[in-house]
């Protein structure tokens, strides 16, 4: 029995032991054997847990590994991963300086993809066992699951080896197996073709955390989006080398409107099958609860915790501030970037003099129910509490905003504070949620991220490792969003409109006009709908805008200070107080095939431009 094999078949028995999730009858042996695990439905679903576990989901836990190549969770720290894929790049700003976007995660996770394909090639033997047409069905999922791991590579490396058969050393010399990249382009093409195998196989529905016949639908409207958006942008913003002229990396621009047709007609097939969350008049609420309600008509496909399992994360603890939680740490932050691309905040008067306020949440009035639903604005309440986010006092204030952020520190009248402990006559100078001058407990933005947030929770019971919230790897929103790119960039902007228009009167937004829609609104549609949901690392990357946005970029927040002697407020758009600055150098469009790989397979080489 094959090396890898006998791994998987370890894991499995350990879980037919441990597993509070399935009650499997089936005697706990060291290893098990084909027929155990292939003959029943209880073997499959251990078996396919294993790979779900795997699949390389960007959801509240999951990081890629070091260099070792292996893909992992990070369930301690949940806050980096968003932070390098959010706060790096403008949606969040957070306290870590050196991104390295060239580095890459050394993501190669081949023996998974192996796992899926000895599924497929195995699997068929026992056709005998199974009823009807369920064979095929199981077939069409790990069709998906291998498009999926595929994709996961592709859109960092390009063109990889493309293996669909099991790999067997010593049966095959080391030669047979160090297999050459594909192009990319075909790459895209095979992971096309995997998901319409299992659009073709699936069933229309399945169990929670399992993938259906729109899931396989829904990740390729997704793949041909990237893979047009490469053939368009990426042949023009790109950098010259070796694998860019062997096509390793990179699709000619002829190519775009095909793929581009693809993403429409995949995301077309969901249409009447899912529809938007809309249970709640209130619009606020209602999205809101579209992350939290397991019911929801917009899921597609989703990934579940539970504290039984040990796979509860922290997301509630770690984006919501200490004073809101029982011992959470919030450390990143959404920008005044992400939240002016609903339409520039009103915070100072013509003349340039900041505008005063009565209170914190005056700021936040009128504004679309789909951001505050995003984002928690100063003088918003979480479990009871306020977010009296103060970034200090001014005894006085005259002169207009522009004049006032000019100024050196050391130049300016306000009163500054590290501690909620600090007070100015009587008056608390910072907020219980911050703006403090040390440590990174506190927003730095003066905001908190809230899409995801369990506000249901008591304060009392939010602490690490206690949220048991799903993530939605794909919901019908961003099948929209892929449906109006792909029309917008083929000549269909009245179907667009169509798209954007559903997502907006759900969101509580001013519906749009033909003549309202190209490609930027789109995007920017794009960005508001999808904000820290993991989209716009990689959207920016295949926009071939990351260059641009990321030139020398230091990101703004919002800053509410108290004026002492008007006892009002004011809010001042300053940078945010981490200070860093952020580029992205064009080889970073592609990250590197890891070292450790190339040192095994030479037919890996070229490597990618400039590295």
């Amino acid at each position: 029995m094959k090396t890898l094999h006998k791994f998987y078949c370890t894991l499995i028995a350990l879980l037919l032991v441990v597993s509070s999730c399935h009650k499997l009858d089936v005697k706990p042996v060291n290893v098990l054997t084909d027929d155990q695990i292939f003959s029943n439905e209880a073997g499959i679903n251990t078996y396919l847990a294993q790979v779900y576990r795997k699949l390389p989901i960007e959801d509240f836990s999951y990081r890629p590994a070091g260099r070792d190549g292996q893909s992992g969770f990070n369930l301690h720290h949940e806050w980096e991963h968003f932070w390098h894929l959010g706060a790096g790049i403008g949606e969040m700003s957070g306290p870590w300086g050196g991104l390295d976007f060239a580095g890459g995660f050394g993501y190669w996770p081949y023996g998974d993809i192996r796992a899926v394909n000895y599924f497929i090639e195995t699997l068929p033997k026992y056709s005998d066992k199974f009823p009807g047409n369920r064979v095929n069905e199981l077939l069409g999922e790990a069709y998906f699951l291998r498009a999926y791991y595929y994709f996961a590579l592709v859109k960092r490396y390009g063109g990889v080896p493309y293996i669909t058969v099991v790999q067997n050393f010593p049966q095959q010399s080391i030669e047979e197996l160090q297999m050459p990249r594909n192009k990319e382009e075909e790459c895209w093409n095979l992971i096309g073709d995997d998901l319409d195998k299992a659009w073709s196989m699936m069933t229309e529905t399945s169990v929670s955390g399992r993938a259906s016949k729109y899931a396989a639908a829904a990740l390729k409207s997704r793949a041909m989006l990237y893979a047009s958006s490469i053939a368009r942008y990426g042949s023009v913003n790109f950098v010259e080398g070796d694998a860019r002229a062997q096509g390793f990396v990179g699709i000619t621009a002829d190519k775009a409107e095909g793929f581009f047709n693809k993403a429409w007609d995949a995301a077309k097939l969901l249409e009447g099958k899912f529809s938007l969350y809309q249970k709640n008049p209130n619009k606020e609420l209602n999205y809101a609860m579209t992350f939290l309600d397991n019911d929801s008509p917009e899921n597609i496909l989703v990934r579940d915790y539970s504290i039984p399992g040990n796979s509860a994360h922290s997301w509630d603890a770690t984006f919501s501030p200490r004073f809101m939680t029982a011992d959470g740490l919030s450390r990143a932050y959404p920008t005044l970037e992400l939240v002016e691309r609903w339409g520039e905040l009103q915070v100072t008067n013509p003349d340039g003099t900041p505008k005063r306020y009565n209170d914190l949440s005056e700021v936040f009035q009128g504004l679309e129910p789909r951001l505050l639903a995003t984002v928690y604005f100063p003088g918003s309440t979480l479990r009871g509490l306020k977010f009296d986010v103060q970034r200090g006092i001014y005894p006085s204030f005259t002169g207009t905003a522009a004049a006032e952020i000019a100024k050196p520190d050391n130049a300016r009248s306000h009163i500054l504070a590290g501690g909620t402990d600090a007070l100015y006559n009587g008056k608390q100078v910072i907020g219980m949620t911050g703006i403090s001058t040390s440590g990174d407990q506190y927003t730095r933005t003066g905001f908190y991220v809230r899409k995801y947030i369990d506000y249901r929770r008591p304060q009392s019971e939010v602490a690490l490792f206690t949220s048991t919230t799903h993530w939605i790897e794909f919901r019908y929103a961003e099948v929209l969003l892929n449906r109006a790119e792909a029309a917008v960039e083929t000549g269909r902007p009245d179907d667009a409109l169509t798209c954007l228009n559903l997502l907006r009167e759900r969101a509580g937004g001013a519906t749009l006009s033909l003549g309202d829609v190209d490609v930027e609104e789109v995007r920017n549609e794009r960005c508001k709908e999808l904000a820290f949901e993991n989209h716009y690392w990689w959207d920016i990357r295949r926009w071939r805008t990351a260059d641009v946005i990321l030139n020398n970029q230091r990101f703004r927040g919002l800053l509410p200070y108290y004026v002492f002697d008007e006892n009002k407020y004011i809010f001042l758009r300053e940078q945010e107080t981490f200070g860093r600055n952020f580029n992205f150098e064009k080889r970073s469009y592609y990250e590197p095939i890891p070292g450790g790989e190339l040192a095994k397979n030479p037919n890996l080489y070229p490597n990618n431009p400039n590295y």
